[in-house]
């Protein structure tokens, strides 16, 4: 493999794994205080939806972004009032929300182009090289001639990781996860914690939803996440809870991504289907190799009580 080849496939692993580490930073920092959304595939499909229908009607990408966060934080408010205020089973109603949102993204997307009967195509981000950092040699055009979206994980991962770990924020926000009856103790809401989590995690999800359609195609179609919400759940325990962990998880299961696609088109003897399974597989694998050295919060999934009640 030529450096070529190399810089195609590092820059192609960024761009797979963006919506990802969108997704799974949002998710950390949902099980560190103490819930867990296996609905991020929901999230991401509405996401995907609703930005690629808002960049459709209004033509303008900024305005798509918002309403995926906006749209989503919604749907992460109602997912947060059902298991943090009601005490709904958290795996029950991500399930649903999985549900909701491939039911939800598919029914709106066939009503509002019923006429077409295929999405048509859309504006997306262009890439945006930096200037100096792209000429830098084997990495630069990997790294630095990117879209606005990918650059924006590259803020994300490293004050993801100050948040949890350098401030008193975060210090709640992880004493929530691990002992929230301590952190009530204090005078500290645990539910006004752990919602803020939810909802901050759902709008992470949106955006990674939001990128597919406008920043990675150029068009929707019904169930395009294909399962990228639970490999962002699988990339939070292989990542064990950490940021950064999380991150080169992301940049794992990304690379599979990007791997496949590129030995798809260079027509190899290996059947396509294998190859359209490879990142599944890695996740499987993943999962297994991660179990046994967990390091999940104590209190995850459990609902909170104040004691006395």
């Amino acid at each position: 493999m030529d450096i070529l080849s190399i810089q195609i496939l590092l820059q192609a692993t960024l761009r797979m794994a963006t919506p990802l580490i969108y997704a799974g930073i949002g998710e950390t920092f949902s099980e560190k205080a103490g819930i867990i959304n296996i609905g991020l595939e929901g999230y991401m499909l509405i996401g995907a939806f609703t930005a690629y229908a808002t960049v459709y009607y209004t033509n303008n990408l900024l305005l798509a972004v918002v309403y995926a966060i906006l749209v989503t934080a919604l749907f992460g408010v109602i997912f947060a009032y059902l298991t943090i205020t009601i005490k709904a089973n958290q795996v029950i109603i991500g399930t649903a929300l999985n549900l909701v949102g491939v039911g939800i993204s598919g029914y709106l997307f066939r009503i509002l182009f019923a006429q077409t009967r295929k999405a048509q195509p859309v504006r997306t981000f262009q890439q945006l090289p930096i200037p100096a950092l792209k000429d830098i040699p084997l990495l630069g055009p990997s790294l630095f001639d990117q879209n606005i979206l990918v650059y924006g994980t590259y803020l994300l991962v490293p004050l993801a990781a100050i948040i949890l770990y350098k401030t008193s924020l975060g210090l709640v926000l992880r004493g929530t996860g691990e002992h929230p009856h301590a952190v009530e103790s204090l005078g500290i809401r645990v539910v006004h914690i752990r919602y803020g989590a939810v909802i901050f995690a759902s709008i992470l999800a949106g955006i990674g939803g939001a990128y597919l359609p406008i920043a990675h195609a150029n068009q929707f179609v019904e169930n395009m996440t294909a399962g990228r919400g639970f490999i962002a759940l699988a990339m939070v325990a292989f990542g064990r809870w950490n940021p950064v962990y999380v991150w080169l998880a992301g940049l794992l299961f990304g690379s599979t991504f990007a791997l496949q696609l590129r030995l798809q088109a260079a027509q190899t003897i290996i059947p396509y289907q294998f190859l359209q399974i490879l990142p599944y597989v890695v996740t499987f694998i993943a999962l297994i190799i991660s179990h046994g050295r967990s390091l999940q919060p104590r209190a995850l999934g459990i609902p909170f009580e104040k004691e006395g009640n």
